[in-house]
């Protein structure tokens, strides 16, 4: 069963699993989509306003109504919604950064689709960690926590984002680094990629009231928060922002 974190009569937030589509793409099969079993779960027509990539985990929104899901559409399309992730990238990146680097839809059907077009994230370095490993040429393998906001909305954005600028997410297979993502999977377990939509902020497609939904980080983060020695500071860090 999907946890709600959010439902009224207008519209509906959950936390999704990592590993789950959103709905059924064409470049994609799966037997089972998050709109279907929330549709299941809620017994009732549910509509998507936005999607996650399927291995991010977090905040996904959804509308309950026609008038809701226009609205809400609206205000992801014209990027009034304020997203936040979170994400743990190979090295230490600067304390603060703005990623402004144009990206294409490499799998758009449209040959104009696939043109580059204006694609901006900033971010904040939330905590970093050095293990005593040496996974290239350096006798050591520095990682941070990242708190990234996609100013736009372009496919893998954030991942090609970070890994533009060298330091790619843990995790990511497409974008990313065997050898880092190799580190983690015997060291922590971790099977997956480690960026999790954390929180939204957005206008009620109804009443027009400032909304936030957040989505704490699950057992496999919070496992990794305390093997890296980040659990102490992260929620005040967090909540700061």
């Amino acid at each position: 069963m999907l946890k709600v974190l959010y439902r009224d009569a207008h519209l509906v937030a959950v936390d999704k699993p990592p590993g789950l589509l959103v709905h059924r793409t064409r470049i994609a099969d799966a037997d089972s989509f998050v709109l279907q079993r929330l549709r299941d779960q809620l017994g009732r027509r549910v509509h998507a306003v936005h999607r996650l990539d399927r291995p991010t985990s977090g905040v996904l929104l959804f509308a309950l109504t026609a008038d809701a899901a226009r609205r809400l559409s609206a205000q992801f399309a014209t990027q009034r919604v304020a997203k936040h992730y979170l994400a743990v990238v190979r090295g230490w990146p600067p304390v603060a950064g703005r990623i402004d680097w144009p990206l294409d839809d490499p799998e758009a059907s449209a040959p104009g689709r696939r043109l580059p077009r204006p694609a901006l994230t900033t971010y904040r370095r939330l905590a970093t960690a050095e293990l005593p490993v040496a996974v290239s040429r350096y006798p050591t393998s520095r990682y941070a926590l990242v708190l990234a906001a996609p100013h736009t909305g372009r496919r893998h954005q954030l991942r090609r984002h970070f890994a533009h600028i060298r330091h790619p997410l843990i995790g990511d297979t497409t974008h990313g680094e065997g050898r880092h993502n190799r580190l983690f999977r015997e060291r922590f377990g971790l099977h997956r990629l480690l960026l999790h939509a954390w929180r939204l902020d957005f206008t009620h497609p109804d009443t027009d009231a400032a909304m936030r939904v957040t989505a704490a980080p699950d057992a496999d983060w919070c496992r990794l928060f305390e093997s890296l020695g980040w659990a102490e500071a992260l929620p005040q860090r967090m909540e700061a922002s």
